[in-house]
């Protein structure tokens, strides 16, 4: 069973204080407003009001936390893009997402949400140049594919992966439509991949200090004491 099966909502933090212990392997979800990033994480969980969207854009202020059992979690961050948004709102949002991601060890994937009608806009490309230094592995979701012809999908998906190798290098594009269900097994997949990947990497970091110590203390000296 997939681990996103077992999804269950765990807190809103309104500031870094409030953000759970960061001790398990994290995916974020970013997006403009109204791009469905909710109704994403409600199909990769196939739940149908886990992630509750606001019918006003604009309106979470808070980033909510999902446990994926006591694997991983799903982090859905504030959505960007919204003019009507106050600017003293807008600086608290920068500086809580700036704080989230600055923070997080645990962070091993993020999920873009574009609209497939719209992509890379210009707040799009903005959230991608300032997710490059974090070194997250990348999916993007192009999200309401299912409004667009089979083709148009098909070329908006190769025009956006096309572009991102260009700008980035490494990034996987899915066409996307929770509606229909396009994509969402891949994108499911996908991401459970890299989870397991970065539980295999980090018990490989941990391990190599163990191995180190345990050759015998340098001749003459207690064992314990100072390292050589």
């Amino acid at each position: 069973m997939s681990v996103f099966f077992a999804a269950r909502f765990a807190v809103s933090a309104a500031s870094p204080a409030a953000f759970p212990p960061d001790d398990r392997p994290e995916i974020a979800v970013v997006g403009r407003s109204n791009v469905g990033k909710s109704s994403a994480i409600n199909a990769l969980a196939n739940r149908k009001r886990l992630a509750i969207a606001s019918k006003t854009p604009g309106r979470t202020r808070t980033i909510n936390f999902f446990e994926l059992g006591s694997a991983a979690r799903v982090v859905d961050l504030p959505g960007y893009g919204y003019a009507a948004i106050p600017h003293a709102v807008r600086a608290r949002w920068d500086k809580l997402i700036s704080a989230y991601f600055s923070g997080r060890r645990s962070l091993v994937a993020v999920v873009l949400l574009m609209d497939a009608r719209r992509p890379l806009t210009e707040q799009d490309r903005r959230m991608l140049a300032w997710l490059r230094p974090f070194g997250a592995r990348l999916l993007v979701l192009l999200s309401k594919s299912d409004r667009l012809s089979r083709a148009a999908a098909g070329a908006a998906q190769l025009a956006v992966r096309r572009a991102l190798a260009e700008e980035l290098g490494d990034a996987e594009v899915i066409a996307f439509s929770a509606t229909h269900s396009t994509g969402v097994a891949q994108a499911r997949r996908l991401l459970e991949q890299w989870l397991g990947e970065s539980v295999k990497e980090k018990g490989l970091r941990e391990s190599a200090p163990a191995a180190r110590n345990k050759r015998p203390p340098a001749k003459g000296k207690a064992t314990g004491g100072e390292a050589p």
